[in-house]
């Protein structure tokens, strides 16, 4: 099993380029079941997610090449509407066909999800909407069973979920009829999702607010050419990263409007940071003093980044309190960080950090995507060694991410076992 081996204490200086953005590509590789065509999709980042998503639809009769960050996808000839579970529980984004093949095939066979150890994600914001829209949908075995093609209707989420949302908007994109989402996800990743659609032939709008109205294809376009958004969690780990360890990196590649409160929280750090178009410039002395912070729905700060954030709390000058409000359970790194000498106290779903002068270097395990970039932060922060193990869960959401630490000065390696 593949680890990262990091000794600490080095700056970080020079320019990383971001990578597409993986919450964004897995529903838009799901999207192209929708119309049977040919779809060309750039800047998808190499991901174990992206070639667990890429057998998925070739389970379902596509035909898919993946070269230099693009797909070539056909999916003219699928035929089998099915998610089988060894996929699907290794990857909880599989769940994202189930509207797409209802939109198709008007049957779907979709296992139940699994993904990251941290939970719960239940689906029943998913099949709630789907059955408002007429769906008939039953459960045998751990298989979700959906029959019926999805009528336009209205949708009213209790709760903002990012992927219900997607699922609805697929499903809507060939219902009979018009179909409104009320408490809609207002995420970038659903907005990209949305104009993909629209390039299928959808009319949507109100995209990035609280109501989207969708209205189906009508005349559908079978030959579509789209580019990935970038990755704005990978730009903001990175942003983090130099934040916490000290020097100064240009990140290209990023759309700042993305990142606004993670820049916000940053300055009041007293961190420098000169924004460009398509670019961050983020500089730091490496010392800053402990600000509170809450997770909350886009536009809020990003519960994808809250491991990363404790990392950079946990060498701050004073003590702090990070509230999760998404997730509240997603507080798995805390005992590993602990290992490196981190001294945070967790009362329901708030951590109380306060911070130390010195982290050490300690054997340590990745529990989940975002919790291994936060291991990795406080790797290179710290004293000494540190080895990070089961790092695939690293490779679900990063690409390359031991070579773009290394190219800015970090002292990291895999070891590949």
């Amino acid at each position: 099993m593949d680890k990262l081996i990091i000794n600490g204490g080095n700056n970080l200086s020079g320019e990383v380029f971001v990578s597409g953005s993986k919450n964004a590509v897995l529903p838009i590789m799901t999207a192209t079941l929708i119309v049977p065509g040919t779809y060309k999709i750039n800047h998808v980042p190499l991901l174990r997610d992206t070639k667990t998503m890429i057998t998925l639809l070739e389970i379902i009769g596509a035909k898919v090449v993946y070269s230099d960050n693009t797909l070539q996808i056909d999916t003219t000839k699928c035929s089998n509407p099915h998610a089988p579970y060894n996929l699907v529980k290794t990857m909880r984004a599989s769940f994202y066909v189930l509207g797409p093949l209802l939109a198709r095939f008007h049957h779907s066979n979709v296992s139940l999800p699994g993904g990251c150890a941290w939970g719960p994600r239940p689906v029943d914001f998913h099949i709630k909407a789907l059955r408002e829209m007429k769906v008939n949908i039953n459960l045998s075995k751990g298989v979700i069973i959906a029959d019926g093609q999805p009528c336009g209707a209205k949708i009213g989420f209790k709760k903002k979920s990012v992927g219900a949302t997607g699922n609805v908007l697929m499903a809507a994109s060939k219902a009979k009829g018009e179909t409104i989402i009320t408490n809609a996800s207002k995420e970038p990743e659903i907005v990209s999702l949305g104009h993909f659609l629209i390039k299928l032939g959808a009319k949507i709008e109100g995209l990035g607010t609280e109501r989207i109205v969708i209205n189906p294809i009508i005349n559908e376009n079978n030959n579509v050419e789209f580019d990935v958004i970038p990755d704005r969690i990978e730009a903001g780990t990175f942003m983090i990263a130099v934040a916490a360890i000290g020097g100064d990196i240009n990140l290209r590649d990023v759309d700042p409007s993305h990142l606004e409160s993670v820049i916000s929280h940053l300055k009041k750090l007293k961190i420098c940071i000169d924004i460009g178009d398509n670019n961050i410039f983020i500089s730091s002395t490496g010392n800053y003093k402990s600000i509170n912070l809450e997770t909350h729905e886009y536009p809020g700060f990003p519960t994808d980044l809250q491991a990363q954030w404790m990392a950079l709390m946990i060498k701050a000058k004073g003590s702090s309190s990070i509230k999760e409000n998404i997730y509240h359970d997603r507080f798995t790194h805390i005992s590993e960080l602990s290992r490196m000498g981190a001294d945070v106290k967790l009362n329901d779903n708030i951590a109380y950090v306060r911070g130390v002068d010195d982290l050490y270097g300690a054997p340590v395990m990745c529990t989940d995507i975002r919790a291994s970039a936060g291991l990795v932060i406080a790797a290179l922060c710290a004293k000494s060694q540190t080895e990070i193990s089961r790092i695939y869960h690293i490779d679900r959401g990063y690409e390359n991410i031991e070579n773009k630490f290394s190219i800015i000065g970090a002292s990291i390696k895999r070891i590949i076992g």
